[in-house]
């Protein structure tokens, strides 16, 4: 098979890229070993927060808000494609401090934050309980990031599956890319586990936790999966509005009636297992932040692996020594989120347009 753009890997990320080459008229190919959308991206919560998770100012807050500021356009875009309503929610995110240590960071994200000139509001405990009443009473403060918002992270996965395939990209699925093709200083296309060679000129690496095992690459690529538990309790009538986090657990309202809990951080490789160790500590942080959880149903579990990088960043761009091969992995926690920028910015680059400046500190030539 011969085609302009072979994108591996099938999440929100590879056919989100995919969508964006296929409307600018490139034949491509998605090859995803499994099923479109159900690794990562259908693992997540879908939280669109920079803010909540944004450690200082800089490049990648940068990146992570000019996300977040693509998502109501694209999110009405991908409607319109699919008829799919992918749960884009604009309520925003409380971030509360239920002990004496949490003030401390509270603070320090205020400080920042709004030197900034960010928006971000500090809450005292009675604001709070007026704005959701279900929150612990041990409530000290919060913050408030009326910007940060939330999406259906499944239904996405779903549209943007839909969406590439309606823009005319092919998908093989239950192939798995072992290796790039290259002639000379130039990708060439991938080699299938079965033996088939997939010719393209350009390949686009987006297997999330696995896209550092394809062989031929010209460096070695350091992408780690994070393994992360999440659970969902019921909650009907729902008991929140906003997206509710705190330092040690998040809380993510979903419309049909469920709250997810969310997230540990586990390093365990490609293992994907529920624990009672992660379970109990989900659980806790749940009951802490709204004690009337406690009798809530226990309704799903699940686990997935997050694709990691030594810095916490993402891998985007082309390679500069590999003419055709490009990145797009290493989302870690912020996958969902900068999914229509990944999209558009190395779908831009596949078009001939330019590789945009504001991936620049993002390229893999910062792994040497």
């Amino acid at each position: 098979m011969k085609a302009d753009v072979v994108v591996v890997g099938g999440g929100v990320i590879g056919c989100a890229v995919a969508r964006h080459a296929a409307r600018g008229g490139l034949h491509v190919v998605v090859v995803e070993r499994a099923t479109p959308g159900m690794e990562a991206s259908h693992a997540a919560a879908g939280m669109l927060s920079p803010l909540a998770e944004a450690e200082a100012p800089g490049p990648f807050l940068d990146l992570l808000l000019r996300a977040r500021a693509m998502y109501p356009a694209f999110a009405a875009a991908l409607a319109e494609e699919t008829g799919i309503d992918v749960g884009y929610g604009d309520a925003g995110t409380l971030y509360l401090a239920l002990r004496e240590e949490d003030e401390v960071e509270l603070e320090h994200r205020f400080a920042w934050q709004s030197a900034a000139g960010l928006a971000v509001e500090r809450l005292g405990a009675d604001a709070v309980r007026t704005l959701e009443p279900a929150v612990s009473p041990a409530t000290r403060w919060a913050l408030r990031f009326p910007g940060d918002h939330q999406a259906d992270n499944r239904a996405l996965g779903r549209a943007l599956w839909g969406a590439a395939a309606r823009a005319g990209v092919d998908f093989r699925l239950g192939a798995d890319a072992v290796a790039l093709l290259r002639e000379g200083d130039r990708a060439a296309g991938v080699l299938l586990a079965g033996g088939e060679r997939m010719e393209a000129g350009a390949v686009v690496l987006a297997g999330g936790s696995w896209a550092g095992r394809m062989e031929g690459l010209p460096r070695p690529l350091p992408v780690e999966p994070v393994h992360g538990q999440i659970l969902a309790l019921e909650s009907i009538p729902p008991l929140f509005r906003h997206v509710i986090d705190s330092p040690r657990c998040y809380l993510v309202p979903r419309s049909e009636g469920r709250v997810l809990a969310g997230a540990t951080v586990e390093h365990l490789g490609f293992r994907k297992a529920v624990t009672p160790r992660g379970l109990l500590g989900l659980l806790a942080g749940a009951v802490e932040i709204a004690p009337s959880l406690a009798d809530a149903a226990v309704v799903e579990t699940w686990a997935g692996l997050r694709p990691g990088t030594p810095d916490g960043f993402p891998v985007l761009g082309p390679d500069p020594h590999v003419a055709g091969l490009h990145y797009a992995t290493g989302h870690f926690r912020n996958g969902i989120l900068l999914a229509p920028l990944t999209g558009e910015v190395v779908g831009e680059a596949l078009l001939g347009r330019g590789v945009d400046g504001a991936v620049a500190e993002f390229g893999v030539g910062r792994f040497g």
